[in-house]
């Protein structure tokens, strides 16, 4: 028995060290909570906070006087949203314009400039084109100038006697009044065929508070030397990202395919463009926040005038709350904004996403058999 019981001794194992809780790991996540703690402080305190307190204001009537969060300021909840959307007045009337406005200035803007400033990459991308450099500089100069002295200029430019209506009376054309002409670029054409008033069918009706003849008579004039201003302004920020995807582009597929036989178009259609679509994808994503964001072209040039053609949802958000001191509407309409961009990101995204690596996932499961 003394035997085998001393066995069992020498054969049992030695019971294991009590683990030991935190360690090196604990003390590296401490330590990265302390290294990132300044910037959640800072980033709480000036973006996070502001943008709860601007919510809540958001379901005030406060007008600017004293403190939005004492109860002597009226909750009115939903109701500075539903009059956006549902209650006939001219609160709805200018939101939508500012909509529809926007809408016109998205269409054209954001393709624009995308093609402009890819255009452009290509071109300072050639390895055959002598003084990049120079170019380079020439094409980015517009993007880091002062948007407001950039306005002002162009503000000159498209005066009644201005250079541009100069240039166009050397060719024998009227020019229109750029800042004073309400009519939309539809309405334009159609009154150079002789067609001056619009069809009655479309001016019975329409959604949202405005005929359909206000949704599809087209920009203004004044927002489409606008549309050229921000169009030439920002091209060449977005250059330079075009630029560094195409330099990243490897140059032996580009000559394996002009070996295979495939033309300019072909390479670039095949080859260069799937490269650089998480780039495109970029591209557009801030050409369409910043096309919503519009403001200080709008209040430089034409403060939402002629006739509210150049409203956009940013500058009525600015001017509902510290022109009309209706802060409740104008958070609100900034709100709304911000829920828009959201959405069309989220959209934009799932559009562009690429479909191959689900196809070719599914793919695989079927061809690998499954283990028994």
């Amino acid at each position: 028995m003394a035997t085998e019981a001393l066995a069992a001794r020498a054969t049992r194992r030695p019971d294991p060290a009590p683990r030991r809780r935190g360690g090196i790991r604990s003390n590296e996540n401490l330590a990265g909570w302390l290294f990132v703690a300044p910037v959640l402080v800072i980033l709480g305190l000036f973006l996070l906070l502001p943008i709860l307190m601007a919510l809540w204001v958001s379901l005030t009537d406060w007008n600017g006087q004293g403190s939005p969060f004492t109860g002597k300021v009226p909750f009115v909840g939903g109701d500075n949203y539903t009059r956006l959307f549902s209650e006939d007045g001219l609160a709805r009337r200018d939101f939508m314009t500012s909509i529809r406005n926007n809408i016109y200035y998205v269409a054209l803007v954001v393709p624009a400039q995308t093609v402009l400033a890819l255009g452009l990459a290509l071109v300072v991308n050639n390895r055959m084109l002598r003084g990049k450099g120079f170019f380079r500089t020439a094409f980015y100069f517009p993007s880091v100038t002062s948007s407001v002295a950039i306005s002002v200029v162009f503000l000159f430019m498209f005066a009644n006697s201005g250079a541009v209506n100069a240039l166009l009376g050397f060719f024998g054309i009227d020019g229109p009044q750029w800042f004073a002409d309400s009519r939309g670029v539809l309405h334009l054409l159609l009154g150079a065929v002789g067609v001056d008033d619009p069809p009655a069918a479309l001016t019975s009706g329409g959604p949202l508070g405005l005929t359909w003849w206000d949704w599809l008579s087209g920009p203004s004039v004044a927002m489409m030397s606008i549309i050229c201003l921000v169009i030439w302004t920002t091209s060449g920020t977005f250059m330079l990202m075009f630029l560094a995807a195409l330099q990243n582009v490897p140059v032996a597929l580009d000559e394996a395919s002009t070996l295979d036989g495939a033309t300019r178009w072909q390479r670039f259609r095949h080859v260069t463009l799937p490269l650089i679509k998480p780039t495109m994808f970029l591209v557009l994503t801030l050409g369409l926040i910043g096309s919503w964001q519009v403001f200080d072209q709008v209040y430089v040039m034409s403060q939402g005038d002629p006739a509210k053609t150049t409203l956009t949802p940013a500058y009525l958000s600015y001017r509902t709350a510290f022109r009309d001191f209706d802060y409740g509407s104008g958070a609100a309409i900034s709100f709304v904004l911000f829920l828009i961009i959201i959405l069309l990101t989220l959209f934009q995204r799932r559009v562009m996403a690429d479909r191959d690596e689900p196809r070719r996932a599914r793919w695989w499961r079927r061809r690998v058999p499954e283990r028994s």
